[in-house]
């Protein structure tokens, strides 16, 4: 079967850098990652107590971090309700940019990668100007999430307005700039749409709604009406991987949002058995590795524009091999 038409030439998106073979959201992640050859690096933005954005996961970061260790910060602990979730730990935005910077980074999945493991307490969590700076030296993209933005933005510690100052202050502010904005939410992505020319990005789940309600469903969003809504604020949309199949055969997302205008960067191409499809996994060891670049190679095949990975080197390898390239 012959391959659909992209509406622009694939990237590999580098998902919290080469988060596959080094703690995520960290420089060493995001240079291993570059060296890989990604044409882009991810980090997802969360503030700190006095208005820095940093490069985590999430604001809760014990899971990441080795804040726990630190009898310090012990009395930092509470229990806050995010996006209708309760999480008891330790928030960004209770901390200076000072005090986060005396933490350091710890990889989030130690039983699913424990070699990651071995480089616990080695990096520092990077803002999102050393990111950008990063970024620069190496002629990269950079593909910034805003995170829980309602939730932050009813604290009154909002992301978006110090995201598009930084961006600005690198330069980024066209069509043309090596930026790609990503949000969960809607309504935050049509406030930047007013705001900025860069391009947007709206995130879509097989499951659920925006946590700021604009959308009913995300099922609701992907339907051709719905994608043609969303192609008036956004670029683009970033759905699960697992949206673009119906069990082996393909369903027609990817046809309906290049029918609407938008690019798709599904996410996240993972290579452990434990987040590949069945067809694509190698024995029954939730940890060992599949056929990853195979995953890759059938989501090319439907016309992709991009996608996610945290394991750039095999989505380089992937997409080259698409492109007829040796």
């Amino acid at each position: 079967m012959k391959a659909a038409p992209s509406l622009s030439d694939p990237i590999v998106i580098a998902h919290r850098g080469a988060s596959g073979e080094r703690p995520e959201h960290t420089i060493a992640a995001y240079e291993l990652a570059i060296a890989q050859g990604a044409d882009v690096i991810e980090p997802d933005l969360v503030p700190t107590k006095d208005g820095h954005l940093v490069a985590r996961h999430e604001n809760e970061i014990s899971e990441t971090t080795d804040v726990a260790d630190h009898p310090e910060f012990a009395a930092r602990r509470a229990t806050k309700t995010i996006d209708g979730k309760t999480l008891t730990g330790w928030f960004t935005e209770d901390f200076t940019l000072a005090e986060l910077k005396t933490l350091r980074a710890r990889e989030r999945l130690p039983l699913m990668r424990p070699d990651n493991a071995k480089f616990d307490g080695q990096e520092a969590i990077p803002t999102l100007e050393e990111v950008i700076a990063l970024a620069k030296q190496h002629e990269v993209a950079i593909y910034p999430e805003t995170k829980h933005p309602s939730y932050f933005a009813s604290i009154g510690k909002g992301t978006d307005a110090p995201l598009l100052a930084a961006l600005r202050k690198a330069g980024w502010d066209s069509a043309e700039a090596p930026v790609f904005i990503q949000s969960f939410e809607v309504e935050n992505l049509r406030r930047l749409k007013q705001a900025t020319r860069i391009r947007l990005i709206q995130l879509v789940d097989g499951e659920g709604a925006p946590a700021d309600g604009a959308a009913p469903s995300y099922a609701a969003m992907v339907t051709p009406e719905g994608l043609r809504d969303v192609a008036t604020y956004a670029w683009g949309i970033g759905p699960n991987k697992a949206m673009l199949w119906n069990g082996s055969l393909a369903t027609s997302l990817v046809a309906d949002a290049h029918e609407a205008g938008l690019r798709v960067h599904p996410w996240t191409y993972r290579a452990e058995n434990y987040f590949l499809p069945s067809r694509f996994r190698d024995g029954i060891n939730p940890r060992g590795h599949g056929a990853l670049a195979d995953e890759i190679s059938s989501a090319l095949h439907l016309g992709i524009d991009g996608f996610f990975t945290d394991f750039p080197a095999t989505g380089v390898q992937a997409r080259d091999r698409a492109r007829g390239v040796k």
